[in-house]
């Protein structure tokens, strides 16, 4: 992927500016993160009491599992930007968890930029409406605005 400028980084404020691939759900997937943040609930661990007592007819992903795949889902879909180093998760000013990701669903993002802004010290600020979809579903799974900040690799003069 080539790197963007940016000059056309500001100029695409307000613009949708990539859609990354679809990906799987796996229970596998669940299982470990239920294993990383020690969140065993059922809704995500036990498929069979999950089908007989949940409306989702199965297990779903936890809401912060399907928030966390952002990272990965934009490095396989926004370009860096030309003369940026290092690329850091600064939050959210807004998250909402609109419709359960169920286990074996397929997701993808769609990234909007809402804001750019470059500071003196060279960093760049680089606001993100995202939505995460799934296959086949009319509401997406989340809808966020997403704050990150990208650090010059070299300092300005």
């Amino acid at each position: 992927m080539e790197p963007v400028k940016l000059e056309d980084l500001q100029n695409s404020a307000g613009s949708e500016v990539g859609v990354s691939p679809w990906r799987e759900v796996t229970q596998r997937m669940i299982d470990l993160f239920a294993d990383a943040t020690d969140d065993h609930q059922f809704i995500h661990c036990d498929p069979e009491r999950a089908a007989r007592e949940t409306p989702f007819g199965g297990t779903i992903a936890h809401g912060f599992l399907t928030l966390s795949l952002l990272s990965t889902m934009t490095y396989e879909t926004l370009p860096p930007l030309a003369g940026g180093g290092m690329a850091i998760n600064q939050g959210f000013d807004s998250i909402r968890f609109i419709t359960p990701v169920k286990t074996g669903a397929r997701i993808r993002t769609r990234f909007t930029i809402a804001e750019v802004k470059v500071r003196p010290s060279g960093w760049v600020h680089v606001n993100y409406d995202v939505t995460i979809e799934i296959e086949n579903i009319v509401k997406p799974a989340l809808t966020a605005r997403w704050l990150t900040v990208i650090a010059p690799k070299e300092p300005p003069a």
